[in-house]
């Protein structure tokens, strides 16, 4: 018989995660004026202003309530996870506060102030060298500690209470609803494990929103194949994105095209063209994901204009740029990799411009 979790523990586990919320803002929605598009307005949802930094902090929260309301985790349970990083810096954050131990399984090309931020709040790092063995190594790790794998590529559509509870989307709308277009004509996100794109369009057709889901995906990902195509389920060996966070060698379980209304392929340089012009404009940094989702942003823009159509878009500000000085603002990192960005950047600085 499987030992059942101390109900004590457990009781005062999810009161101590519970408790971290009740102390926390909401993140802030800021309003982006873009003169060059009259009766058009953008907002970005700034998730880098959560206590671990990045629009990840969400699921993390979601994910622990969840394994343990289903006795997955103890006191003495070892949480291990598979991540690019943000996720996993977060999980970190949630892992000390009830006092369990943490492995994040990452890429070996994650960013070192990932890694640095993930072993700030007391987590351990596994590298892999192959980013598609993350998901058999974390379920070694869990096997060979007795631990649990909290696999968020799996479980993030699911942890997440999609009719409200505090989510994103529901976050969203109350923060629209004094502005002069509150019903967003689009919403735009990426796709990691697909649990934000999930909890998004379910809301939106929960809530019987005229709103639409777009979701931007590198050019390097699986996702946007997928949704043009149901039979393509994976990426051939070698071809990956530079962008962390976002898009994925393999379509994850958590990621349901039928809730999307478009998909927007981006290519790397032009994410990280985006996300130096929109740094520059806010006057800090922000990371590359946002930079893909702004860039997708801007080409439904310009079709709402075309049409003589007015509104409002809102995006995801994911985390912000500190986490990638070494990488996506560094141009010799940039220059070895042969990513050509400064056309992108211009281009988008005319569309952001006064």
């Amino acid at each position: 018989m499987t030992k059942r979790v101390d109900r004590r523990w457990l009781s005062d586990a999810v009161r101590r995660i519970e408790a971290d919320y009740n102390r926390s803002a909401d993140t802030h929605l800021i309003r982006v004026d873009l003169p060059r598009y009259p009766g058009i307005v953008l907002y970005l949802k700034d998730e880098s202003s959560h206590l671990t930094g990045s629009l990840k902090h969400r699921l993390a929260r979601s994910l622990f309530l969840y394994a343990l309301c289903n006795e997955w985790i103890g006191p003495d349970t070892t949480v291990i996870e598979s991540s690019s990083g943000s996720t996993a810096v977060s999980e970190a954050y949630f892992a000390r506060m009830v006092g369990l131990r943490f492995i994040a399984v990452v890429p070996a090309t994650t960013a070192a102030p990932k890694l640095d931020a993930i072993r700030f709040h007391g987590g351990e790092i596994h590298m892999v060298d192959d980013p598609r063995t993350v998901y058999a190594v974390s379920h070694r790790l869990a096997a060979e500690t007795g631990g649990h794998y909290l696999d968020q590529f799996t479980y993030a559509e699911r942890a997440t209470d999609w009719r409200g509870n505090n989510n994103i989307a529901e976050s969203i709308f109350a923060q629209m609803a004094e502005e002069e277009h509150p019903c967003p004509s689009w919403i735009v996100c990426g796709a990691g494990t697909g649990g934000t794109s999930a909890t998004i369009g379910r809301f939106i057709r929960y809530c019987r929103h005229d709103t639409r889901l777009c979701v931007a995906d590198p050019v390097h990902s699986v996702f946007h194949r997928h949704f043009a195509d149901r039979s393509v389920t994976a990426l051939p060996e070698g071809c990956a994105s530079r962008i962390e966070g976002i898009g994925r060698p393999r379509v994850e379980p958590s990621f349901l095209p039928s809730v999307i209304d478009r998909m927007i392929a981006v290519e790397d340089s032009d994410s990280i063209g985006a996300m130096r012009a929109l740094s520059d404009r806010l006057g800090r940094r922000v990371g590359g994901s946002t930079g893909t989702n702004l860039w997708a942003y801007a080409q439904l823009i310009e079709e709402m204009a075309a049409a003589g159509q007015t509104g409002s878009i809102v995006t995801l500000l994911c985390d912000g740029g500190e986490r990638y000085g070494c990488t996506y603002y560094h141009d010799a990192w940039l220059d070895e990799r042969n990513v050509a960005w400064t056309d992108a950047a211009a281009r988008m600085t005319q569309f952001l411009a006064d």
